[in-house]
């Protein structure tokens, strides 16, 4: 068997562990709903329970010729009261739920034995080229899918986080199944453009700044759901003018609801956006080198340093919106929900560069292999 064809092997090897390591993670992640529900439930009885027996010594005060002043207030016991003050502290206690060891477990293991595959299979698929593997877009999606996945382990390596594992496996997965069904192109030579240094140092540092990007996406996502949560912003929290009965029947999955109760497993919102504010910064640096050295390499290539190729110009929007970002996060207090919406952002041009450019637009980078 030929090495490109065991480099194929091993890449689908490692896109079937990325698959049980997603089930896995969407295993443990449903496991922390169905307690936090479970537990929601029992405390909405006992707040019933309460109730009654309030009631019913109202009832045998009064009837006893007693003071009848003790008031019970309506809501108690309706689960679908708004929080007082919006917070959702303000509605149910905090209690520690457990993250399944079990299923983290095989979560963490098949997604070590997926990067294991998958970087044996990089590896392979440069011998059978006989150069760097980083030419087209077959292989610029298993070194990102690569970097992503490192990114996570190395992030979750003291405390599994199943949110994140499920948005970083389930883009990696759908990564590899379009590399492997989409993208894929023979192990071959490319062409003299190509055949350079800059290969590696331009596209390689690219594609580990699209890794750093894809965790640090998701970590955004989980900041603003958690944020929502801690200051119990859901507009399903609040009436509405019209419609108010399909407001109660989704009442269950607002962000302070108890469908969302695994929340409290993860870190505050502050430390999400800590975290994907350090990972979007290492990012950034990578980028700013992925311009500099792109630009080195089109004045050796094509005698200019700048052209205004759709590519490039994807490459410095991307970097606009993450220079942005980052100077508004640091210099300007934006904090929150708004440092976040910068991150959706960014991350949607540099995939938008990668998917939509290489495609759909000519120019001097159509170098996807399709």
């Amino acid at each position: 068997m030929a090495i490109g064809d065991i480099s194929t092997l091993l890449v689908w090897g490692a896109a079937t562990a990325f698959t049980i390591a997603l089930i896995a993670y969407t295993s443990a992640l449903a496991r922390l709903a169905d307690a936090a529900s479970a537990e929601h439930r029992a405390e909405r009885a006992s707040r019933v329970a309460a109730a009654k027996r309030a009631r019913a010594a109202a009832r045998e005060t009064v009837g006893a010729g007693g003071p009848g002043g003790l008031v019970v207030p309506a809501d108690a016991g309706d689960d679908d009261a708004a929080p007082r003050s919006g917070r959702i502290d303000d509605a149910e206690p905090e209690r520690p739920l457990t993250v399944p060891s079990a299923t983290t477990g095989i979560a963490r293991t098949t997604t070590y034995l997926g990067i294991l595959l998958l970087g044996v299979g990089i590896v392979l698929r440069g011998v059978a080229a006989g150069r760097w593997p980083t030419a087209n877009m077959y292989e610029f999606t298993l070194v990102g899918t690569f970097v992503a996945a490192v990114v996570l382990a190395v992030v979750q390596r003291k405390r599994v986080i199943p949110f994140l594992g499920v948005v970083v496996m389930g883009i990696g997965v759908l990564a590899l199944a379009l590399g492997l069904l989409v993208f894929y192109v023979q192990a071959d030579a490319v062409q003299p453009a190509l055949q350079s240094y800059w290969l590696i140092i331009h596209v390689g540092v690219a594609i580990a700044a699209t890794g750093i990007f894809t965790v640090a996406f998701a970590t955004a996502v989980l900041q603003v759901l958690q944020d929502g949560r801690e200051t119990g912003r859901s507009h399903l929290d609040h009436p509405w003018r019209s419609a108010d009965g399909l407001r109660r029947a989704l009442a269950r999955w607002r962000v302070t609801g108890p469908a969302w109760s695994w929340l409290r497993t993860v870190p505050s919102a502050r430390r999400l956006e800590a975290l994907s504010f350090r990972l979007n910064a290492i990012g950034f640096v990578l980028w700013t080198f992925t311009l500099i050295g792109g630009a080195i390499w089109a004045e050796h290539a094509w005698g200019r340093y700048w052209g205004w190729d759709p590519k490039e110009v994807g490459t410095f929007v991307a970097w606009v919106v993450y220079a942005a970002y980052l100077h508004a996060r640091t210099t300007r207090g934006w904090a929150g929900r708004k440092a976040a919406y910068f991150v959706y952002v960014g991350y949607a041009v540099v995939l938008a560069n990668f998917t939509v450019v290489n495609l759909f637009v000519t120019g001097k980078h159509s170098y996807s292999g399709l």
